[in-house]
């Protein structure tokens, strides 16, 4: 699949083809290298095969090795590679975030940090930028958000949020729209 500034194509698993749309399901948290993970990690690493993974990591320098990547050109390169997905499905494509026992750390660590925010609730859209910028607001507004917003910070998680919009993934705009009547 074509990309953009970094990426020139983009590797998904074998079996992506065969869907013409997704529904993609999130637990958001904190994360060691993106800062958080969401939609947009999700639909670029998560949909990545080993290759993809590695470019998407290396901003397109390396096919084999996940290692060395500037931090920006990689949240750049994960908001290419989920607009690539999102495109070849003509956006025919829901996004879920589950915002419950959030950690620092991603669910992948095998020693995650205990959750220092526990329930804020499951938000949907069918933009990515939006779904996870507003993710990011209400970790700011969260009790106990101290060490995830310092993991944000620290990795300039937000640049793929920017980017994303820049490219055309989506919009960091957003309304939210409360649906349990409260």
């Amino acid at each position: 699949m074509e990309c953009n500034t970094h990426l020139k194509e983009n590797y998904v698993g074998a079996h992506f083809p065969e869907y013409d749309g997704f529904l993609v399901l999130s637990h958001f948290k904190g994360h060691a290298m993106a800062g958080f993970g969401g939609a947009i990690k999700n639909i670029s690493i998560g949909i990545g095969s080993a290759e993809g993974k590695c470019l998407i990591h290396t901003a397109g320098q390396s096919h084999d090795s996940p290692w060395g990547g500037e931090q920006n050109a990689f949240l750049e390169s994960m908001a290419e590679a989920g607009k690539s997905v999102v495109d070849s499905v003509d956006g025919n494509i829901l996004f879920v975030n589950v915002m419950n026992h959030l950690s620092i750390d991603c669910d992948c660590n095998g020693n995650p940090a205990e959750p220092d925010i526990h329930d804020i609730g499951i938000l949907a859209s069918t933009d990515p930028v939006a779904l996870d910028q507003v993710c990011v607001d209400l970790i700011y507004q969260a009790e106990g958000r101290e060490a995830l917003v310092s993991r944000m910070e620290s990795r300039n998680a937000e640049r793929v949020l920017e980017h994303g919009e820049e490219i055309g993934l989506g919009s960091r705009s957003y309304r939210l729209v409360n649906i349990d009547g409260e």
